[in-house]
């Protein structure tokens, strides 16, 4: 008896969402592309320091309800290049003992309308780095690394226009392979176009 109650609500649901997806909220639905600039910081092993990074994204969103959209992004970062540190005296370890991490990202964002034009967004996906760092251990190497990670990020921001919005982000990208870790969060600002 459950199970076909179960059956009609997921059904209800499922249809509900796909008659939404037609009629769909101009303001945040479609086209759009955006970019970010701000903070990086690292507090990994042998780095403890901040710089500055960049992220361009684009993608399309669906419009599920007039207040929520659903949207897939890929896109590009630059994470900067922080300096590891002596423990004992926060001298340069090595030359060229930087860290560098750099990827692409590939995800969902669901962006939430707050009146007409306060939003907050959630997103979170797949991140394909490549980076160069030193390990973790007492006698550091220096190694060229790649890898599958993932990437999750919060924001909120201002509508100026059904186009054009503003808004300050956190993210995170997950990026350790064996005994390097590089991963990064980041505090932004961003800007968004939306055809």
């Amino acid at each position: 008896m459950r199970k076909p109650a179960l059956v009609l609500i997921v059904s209800a649901l499922g249809l509900t969402a796909a008659t939404q997806l037609h009629a769909q909220d101009a303001g945040s639905a479609g086209w759009f592309v955006n970019g970010s600039a701000g903070r990086t910081s690292i507090k990994e092993g042998p780095y403890d320091g901040r710089d500055t990074g960049y992220s361009v994204n684009g993608g399309y969103r669906w419009g599920l309800f007039p207040w929520l959209s659903l949207g897939l992004e890929v896109g590009y970062n630059d994470l900067g290049n922080i300096e590891a540190r002596n423990l004992f005296d926060g001298d340069q370890v090595i030359d060229d003992g930087k860290s560098q991490l750099h990827g692409w990202t590939a995800g969902v964002n669901q962006r939430f309308d707050f009146g007409p034009k306060w939003y907050a967004s959630v997103r979170g996906g797949v991140y394909g780095w490549k980076g160069r760092g030193l390990s973790n251990d007492e006698v550091s190497r220096r190694q060229d690394l790649d890898k599958l990670s993932w990437y999750a990020g919060v924001g909120a921001g201002y509508d100026f226009t059904d186009h054009l919005s503003a808004g300050v982000n956190y993210d995170y990208y997950a990026a350790k392979k064996f005994d390097v870790d590089l991963s990064t969060d980041m505090a932004s600002l961003s800007v968004e176009y939306r055809f």
